[in-house]
């Protein structure tokens, strides 16, 4: 059998990256936004109120919330285009924190759709997570930094767009520190949860994989900063005003000898 040398020189064919993995790049300028481009409170609740019937509580809540994040995200992304401009920069002592929402309803009253609701009204990306699935990283379930590649998915994997978009994670409540873990197993969906999602809820950069769940070699990576990534948790907790009970029973008191009463 005669074997030619050139056929051992064959040049591989090139491997296409598929879509979902792309991540998508500025094609042209963003127009440049103002505060008057900002929807204000009232009117975030009245495009509420049209699809949203009852909660009057936690419409206003949310939408002065949202409000609040968006002037937020907008003063930082001006502060980020003046620090190239340092002498024509006006000083600006306006602090705005990050803050996030927490949503306490029993279950069918509709929590989900009212976040839903304002993710198609404000234009944004939107993903939902549930909170019994996470699990701290390197264990069966998800990670929480899945949530963010969910959402940087749910944009068209615009690492910019999905800088300005809405984190819901339900069931909440299920992230609780199990009982009985402390002296000898490793509670990996419980306070190793409240501990990782704490740094993404405050603001933080993370390395997420786009266009899959998992990490691994042929997974490109995309960094994602959440500082301005609005985080809504909801949950029932049906335990509790059990809790509190419990806890005005006690011989406790608070401030300067004070006693508390269960009324």
């Amino acid at each position: 059998m005669n074997m030619n040398l050139n056929d051992l020189n064959v040049t591989p064919p090139a491997v296409e990256i598929p879509k979902k993995q792309k991540i998508k790049k500025k094609s042209q300028e963003q127009p440049v936004l103002t505060m008057k481009d900002i929807p204000t409170p009232h009117v975030i609740k009245g495009k509420l109120d049209e699809y949203v019937i009852g909660q009057e509580k936690a419409k206003k809540v949310v939408s002065v919330a949202v409000y609040n994040h968006s002037k937020r995200a907008f003063l930082d992304g001006k502060a980020g285009q003046e620090e190239g401009n340092a002498e024509n920069a006006e000083p600006d002592d306006v602090v705005i924190e990050k803050s996030n929402i927490l949503m306490i309803g029993p279950t069918g009253s509709g929590k989900t759709y009212l976040v839903k609701t304002l993710a198609r009204l404000l234009d944004v990306p939107l993903a939902i997570a549930d909170a019994t699935s996470l699990t701290e990283a390197g264990y069966i379930g998800d990670d929480i930094e899945s949530v963010v590649s969910k959402l940087l998915a749910a944009a068209d994997n615009d690492v910019e767009r999905a800088q300005r978009g809405i984190i819901f994670i339900d069931e909440i409540d299920a992230v609780a520190r199990q009982r009985g873990t402390g002296m000898g197993g490793r509670d990996v969906s419980g306070e190793s949860v409240q501990q990782e999602l704490l740094k993404l809820l405050e603001g933080s950069t993370v390395e997420v994989p786009v266009g899959s769940n998992q990490k691994n070699a042929m997974t490109p990576m995309a960094t994602v900063n959440t500082d301005n990534i609005l985080f809504i948790c909801g949950g029932a907790f049906p335990d509790l005003e059990e809790i509190i009970k419990e806890r005005l029973k006690k011989k406790s008191s608070m401030g300067f000898g004070s006693v508390l009463k269960d009324t």
